[in-house]
């Protein structure tokens, strides 16, 4: 039977991946609340790892084709945002264990509220639907908002939580407007439908056009794109630093996978009416990201800005709107992943006494107090800078390539310019580690952080071995969607 149909059997197979993530998380949750112990966080998150690595096997078994009537898809793309999405999740639990103990937040909830908005960034990945779009996206961030809370003791991290909630729910109406008048002028919600409505419909409405534009912003303020970009650092400095990793990582990836299946699958041929939108935004994204990590003292801010300003370097592919540009787009987010993961790493390792820093300038003298820790953070602040031979290069480049191919020299331009203003501030960091008098030495770093930090600055450093596989499979997915 056609999946499309609803076959249970094809229905079941295409999900199984997010079903057998949810019932993880479902038992998980229970083992925790039955546990007689007092902390049996080691115990859940352990188990949250091992559900994430089944996941990942079903994943790549899992086969193409659409269900649950066209709402629930499985192809290329969805495995490929759906595997870096397991990834970062992964590394930030792993990276939250040593963290959170120290900061007396290793509560066993806090792996499954990971976990849980693991599975919606999964099911934002398969969305073949606008309400599929909507019920994933807030799966993964209503998880978010008691994440970035999860300190609650602790005056910023509940101001963090409370103006990430206020905000996305803004975001969210907004969302949700523009679903109700892209379903209102085309009579549909489900992308092919809208595809197939938007190819043969003649005229496009102008109420459809807003609609597009309702859900483009709902999508770009999960991006932290300009100027939806407020609750940013605030967030990013106020929440604790183990959520700041995983807020940093998978759920922007995931966001840009919907970003991606939306505007290029079912407005795909209405690009000529959104591009130019999508330019304006990835260029006021850029600049304001170069230029407002300038004056920054603390690293988590500074971290903040830096992914900003990476969202617009990887919206350049969504605006060239070929499969070249959303190439680009899904080997940069790559890059992009890795490397943020080993910054945070990073930054997770600046404790003193027990006590955690995130000042620039305790890193000061790092070179000779922590000569690993220096270079590891140096290799991946010269890669976001976009320094070759690291993996931030080919990523940068593919983007500008692409922008270039299609005559898009303002964008590629722009992008080249504040990747040299960028070089300034991550060149700070690396000063203060390298030539700034040394300050006492951080704690003993935890092995799980040195494993996270050795195996990110690797794959950082040597992407050139892995750059074909990679770019060949970011091939396969954007295909997909230009079927």
């Amino acid at each position: 039977m056609n999946g499309a149909l609803g076959s249970p059997m094809i229905n079941w197979t295409l999900a199984l991946p997010e079903i057998v993530l949810s019932v993880c998380g479902l038992l998980i949750l229970l083992f925790g609340v039955l546990q007689k112990k007092d902390a049996p966080a080691l115990a859940c998150t352990v188990l949250a790892l091992l559900a994430f690595l089944l996941t990942a096997v079903l994943v790549i078994a899992a086969p193409s084709g659409t269900g649950y009537r066209a709402t629930f898809v499985n192809d290329g793309f969805a495995r490929f945002m759906k595997i870096l999405s397991l990834v970062g999740a992964a590394f930030a639990l792993l990276m939250s264990l040593d963290y959170n103990v120290r900061q007396k937040v290793d509560r066993f909830e806090f792996p499954v509220l990971v976990l849980f908005s693991t599975v919606g960034t999964l099911v934002m990945a398969s969305s073949g639907n606008l309400m599929t779009l909507y019920v994933g996206l807030e799966l993964q961030s209503l998880a978010i908002y008691i994440l970035c809370a999860f300190a609650r003791d602790e005056l910023t991290s509940a101001e963090a939580g409370l103006k990430y909630f206020v905000l996305g729910s803004l975001a969210s109406g907004l969302l949700l407007y523009g679903v109700s008048l892209v379903y209102g002028f085309a009579g549909t919600m489900e992308y092919g439908g809208l595809r197939t409505a938007l190819i043969g419909g003649g005229a496009v409405p102008a109420g459809l056009v807003i609609g597009i534009v309702f859900v483009f912003v709902g999508l770009a303020f999960k991006l932290s794109a300009a100027p939806f970009h407020m609750w940013t650092p605030d967030v990013y400095q106020g929440a604790p630093t183990s959520v700041t990793a995983f807020l940093a990582g998978a759920p922007k990836v995931a966001a840009f996978a919907l970003l991606l299946r939306v505007m290029s699958g079912p407005f795909g041929h209405l690009t000529t009416q959104w591009q130019l939108l999508v330019e304006l935004v990835a260029i006021c994204t850029m600049v304001l990201g170069a230029l407002a990590a300038i004056p920054q003292t603390n690293i988590k801010r500074l971290m903040a800005y830096s992914s900003i300003g990476h969202m617009g370097y990887a919206m350049i592919g969504l605006a060239v709107g070929t499969p070249e540009g959303v190439r680009g787009t899904l080997v940069y987010l790559a890059t992009y992943l890795f490397m943020t993961v080993g910054v945070f790493s990073c930054i997770l390792a600046m404790h003193r006494q027990g006590r955690p820093l995130d000042r620039i300038a305790d890193l000061s003298g790092l070179s000779r107090t922590n000569p690993l820790l220096a270079l590891a953070m140096a290799v991946f602040m010269f890669s976001m800078a976009g320094v070759p031979p690291l993996s931030g290069f080919f990523g940068k480049l593919l983007v500008f390539a692409a922008a270039v191919q299609s005559g898009l020299w303002t964008l590629a331009v722009v992008g080249i310019v504040t990747s040299v203003v960028g070089l300034y501030y991550y060149w700070r960091v690396v000063k203060v580690m390298y030539l700034d008098a040394p300050a006492p030495a951080f704690d003993r770093n935890t092995r799980t952080l040195s494993f996270v930090t050795g195996a990110m600055g690797l794959v950082t450093a040597l992407f050139l071995l892995v750059l074909g596989p990679v770019v060949g499979a970011a091939q396969a997915a954007a295909a997909v969607l230009f079927r």
